[in-house]
């Protein structure tokens, strides 16, 4: 009889590295160079906030919108975008 620790576990859980190369080679070929590593710790903030704040499934939703929102800006304009994004939805 296995515990509950491990039957809730995923036999094998993908890191962020692996699945960002699939997903990238998915995608059309710049999209994934236009991410900046500071953008990915806000937006993965931003995922923690919707989720935590509302239902879990408000983060995907939340992420897609804010990406939207800031997809024609510059990597800059992006980041201090995103960055009060998190300051007001983290209020």
């Amino acid at each position: 009889m296995t515990d509950q620790t491990t039957r809730d576990t995923p036999p094998t859980t993908p890191d962020i590295e692996a699945w960002l190369a699939r997903l990238g080679s998915a995608l059309t070929p710049t999209v994934l160079g236009e991410l900046g590593p500071q953008e990915r710790v806000v937006l993965l903030d931003l995922a923690r906030i919707a989720a935590h704040q509302s239902h879990r499934s408000a983060a995907p939703i939340t992420t897609y919108l804010i990406g939207l929102e800031v997809a024609r800006l510059s990597r800059t304009e992006r980041l201090v975008r995103l960055r009060a994004l998190a300051a007001e939805l983290d209020a």
